[in-house]
């Protein structure tokens, strides 16, 4: 036989929970959005369902941590900023998500998939890179101070060249370039 408090509890477990109704809710109403004023709204409701999926793992990055601002950007594309470079947005299908960063030599596909957790792992690992990156710039090297027997190393000013005496230079080689320019034009004319 079974027991009545396993079974209560086995119940409260099947349950559905509300958050998880919510996100059905507006997984539904976004695969319905056919209309072109309502798919930004339908890529909108995508990234607050990536967003809240997100919340367990940025409750676990520490406070004192600065590096990620997190939040969704209403523009002409909507987008959900992870930190100053790196964000996810909708593709031109706007079922997929897209995770990019913005470098110096453009913008990198770092995730792209129609799941969710998909992209909340590849968030993850970035998160995690960022944090290493942190923590190895903020290792200071150690100065290494000199020996007492040794003299101090002498600072060498660096050595100056004179520009006055390039420009004197430069101001021959181009009036003799004028003048053989002029004594050719000469010549050619005879």
């Amino acid at each position: 036989m079974s027991d009545p408090q396993n079974t209560g509890s086995e119940a409260r477990e099947m349950r559905p929970t509300l958050r998880d109704a919510l996100r059905r809710a507006r997984i539904e109403a976004a695969d319905r959005t056919g209309v072109v004023v309502e798919l930004r709204d339908a890529e909108v409701a995508r990234l607050e369902i990536l967003n809240d999926a997100l919340d367990p793992l940025f409750a676990q990055v520490p406070e004192k941590v600065d590096l990620f601002d997190r939040g969704i950007s209403q523009g002409e594309t909507p987008r959900l900023w992870i930190d100053v470079v790196a964000h996810v947005l909708m593709g031109r299908d706007k079922r997929i998500y897209r995770f990019v960063q913005d470098t110096r030599f453009g913008r990198v596909v770092l995730a792209e998939s129609h799941d969710v957790p998909v992209i909340v792992d590849a968030v993850t690992d970035y998160i995690a890179r960022r944090l290493i990156e942190r923590e190895h710039a903020m290792v200071a090297t150690p100065i290494v101070e000199p020996k007492a027997t040794e003299p101090p190393p002498v600072p060498v000013a660096p050595r100056r060249r004179g520009g006055f005496g390039m420009f004197v230079f430069g101001f021959i080689v181009g009036a003799l370039a004028l003048f053989g320019l002029a004594l050719f034009a000469s010549l050619r004319n005879f």
